[in-house]
Formats: C-alpha cells, structure tokens, sequence
C-alpha cells in the first residue's frame, strides 16, 4: 500500500461512528447485502463504501467479507469508539492501531497462545504501516488539545467494564485499547490480503465508571475519529 487506492472501505459498528462520514458523501447509491446498507459514493474526492457493520466481531467479519466481495476495496479503515487500557489515555485521545487482536480468543488448553487464531497460527494481525503513518500524520495535525498514540488494539464481544480486566488485557496483549470490532477486521482483512487501519478515539476508561462516561463521551468521540478518517482521504492520491 503506496497511498494510491482506486476504493476505500470504511466500517463503523454504530450509526454515530458513520453519520459524519455519510452526511459529506456525494453522489451516494446505497447496496443492501444480508441485512447491511453500503453506501457508495465520493468522500474528499475519493471513492469510498462507508457501512454500519453492527456490534461485535461477528458482525464485523460479515461486513468485511461483503465489502471486499462485492466492492474490491484495495484499502479499509474502522472507525469509532474504545475503551483506553493505558493510564496516559484520555477522553477524546486517538489510538492508531499498529496492529489489532481477539483477546478473547483461548485455544490455551491445546498450547496456543491467549488470542492466537488456532488455524492461523498468528496472534497479532498488523495493520498496513504506510496508512498508519498517514493516520499518525493526520491526527497529529488534527485533534486539538488531545494527543495521538500509536498502538495495540484489542476486540472482543464484551463491554470492558472491569479494573481487573484492563489489568489483564495490559499484562497479556499490551493493549492501549479495547473495543468490539477491530481485530475481527483485521483477521478478514488478512486472509484477503487487504490493508486496512483502525482508527479509536477514547470515549471511556474500560472501568467500573465506563458505561456513564461512554454515554457522555461517546459521541464527541466518534467525530473526532470520523475527522482524521477525512483527513487520511485528503492524503490519499487516486490510483489511475
């Protein structure tokens, strides 16, 4: 990946994580495939498929598998929300995700490692390093008295709302966050040999206080990360 794409796909799980990115795109057609609404169109002068995967991992596979069955996507990118798993994260800081995991993956009984894809063998998916530096870039350039990290990013289909949990998730997988989609897309992006990046901007602390704070927070959240996903199009050259 050179930073040249002929389509971009971009997945959010909720309707807040995709509603800016809709509301700006032209000349839309919309493609509905088992029960999900693909919205095509051009997004900063580039073409783009935005879709609402839904919560979790499995829905979040469904979608991806469709958009690079049916569109041919050469780039994907997740946006939304997460929970932060390292003190120095705050509300409204953006995580880039160096690479994605499913931390609640456990073939640990049979010798694999915690998150390890038994099929697979491969614990961590990587996301495509030239869109990281982009997304880096950008959101360096773009959140204003917030920061941006470069990290792990951990899934899987639970609502972290547990100190102990952050405890576990810091020790075992390293994680700077956590929510319920990126690694599922990561894994299919993978297997289909397709770049893709995941872009988390902080709307809670993953701890006991989590569920009141995402509500409050939740939103602003999901601007910010749909912003620096505009920004990443405008650093973009179209393919041809």
């Amino acid at each position: 990946m050179k930073g040249m794409v002929h389509i971009v796909g971009i997945i959010g799980a909720l309707d807040k994580e995709v509603a800016l990115l809709c509301e700006k795109l032209e000349k839309t057609r919309t493609v509905h495939r088992a029960s999900l609404t693909f919205h095509q169109g051009i997004l900063q002068g580039k073409e783009v498929v935005v879709v609402k995967s839904g919560v979790g991992k499995v829905n979040a596979a469904l979608c991806t598998q469709l958009l690079i069955d049916y569109f041919r996507p050469n780039a994907i990118f997740c946006t939304g929300v997460a929970g932060a798993l390292r003190e120095e994260l705050d509300v409204g800081d953006v995580v880039i995700s160096t690479e994605v995991a499913q931390h609640d993956v456990d073939g640990t009984v049979f010798g694999h490692e915690p998150g390890e894809i038994p099929n697979l063998g491969v614990k961590f998916f990587k996301a495509d390093e030239n869109l990281v530096e982009i997304a880096w870039e950008v959101a360096c350039r773009t959140l204003k008295g917030k920061k941006a990290v470069k990290g792990r990013i951990l899934s899987g289909d639970q609502f972290i709302c547990s100190a102990e949990r952050v405890k576990y998730l810091r020790d075992v997988f390293d994680g700077s966050c956590v929510e319920m989609e990126g690694g599922a897309i990561g894994h299919v992006c993978y297997v289909n040999d397709v770049p893709f990046v995941v872009i988390r901007s902080i709307s809670d602390r993953a701890d006991d206080k989590a569920v009141v704070v995402y509500e409050e927070f939740s939103e602003v959240a999901a601007k910010n990360s749909s912003n620096i996903i505009l920004g990443i199009l405008d650093n973009l050259k179209p393919a041809g």
